[in-house]
């Protein structure tokens, strides 16, 4: 029973910490969409957008990520005390969600670098390239979607990467079509 409401807290604070780090770059890229507004307009939204990304790192998004990496460490090593040494075929899909984790760990970096930089500007202007930062802005979706993947699929994971990986750029594909053609006809 333990094992089951330890992953539980895993997944939920999971949950938590991704929604953190989606909505943190997201006020990264409002805070560059302030960059043609007049002064006054420019300098209120920046102090405001700083003091709420601030507050999300520092109440949800650590938090969320300090229980989901513990609880995590606790499944892993509580439950499966030979872990560092095991290699059997079954756990094989783990190394691949351990090298995606990896990724997380630098996005999550990069985030607070980001975040710190901001916070340091006093309102100037952020020197990273609006696109860059939307981009960057996909970055934990297509972490997340490879981090559950692995997990749900495990083993079936390295026996269908390609269909899944086809699958995702196709999905991403469309997405991205539709959005430049919701926005091409808010244009006009």
């Amino acid at each position: 029973m333990l094992y089951l409401i330890l992953k539980a807290v895993h997944v939920v604070f999971m949950v938590s910490y991704f929604a953190g780090l989606f909505y943190l770059v997201r006020l990264y890229v409002y805070y560059k969409d302030t960059d043609e507004f007049e002064q006054t307009k420019k300098e209120v939204l920046r102090a405001q957008y700083v003091y709420m990304a601030r507050r999300l790192w520092n109440i949800i998004t650590v938090p969320a990520f300090v229980i989901m990496l513990l609880s995590g460490l606790w499944l892993i090593f509580y439950y499966y005390p030979s872990f560092p040494l095991l290699t059997t075929d079954p756990i094989s899909w783990f190394y691949i969600k351990i090298f995606f984790l990896l990724f997380l760990f630098l996005y999550h970096y990069w985030s607070w670098k980001t975040l710190n930089k901001m916070a340091a500007l006093k309102g100037a202007s952020l020197n990273i390239a609006n696109i860059k930062l939307r981009q960057s802005n996909e970055i934990a979706t297509f972490l997340l979607f490879l981090i559950v993947f692995t997990v749900l699929l495990k083993t079936a994971v390295l026996t269908y990467y390609l269909e899944l990986i086809i699958g995702f750029a196709i999905l991403v594909l469309t997405i991205t079509t539709i959005v430049k053609l919701v926005n091409r006809r808010k244009k006009s």
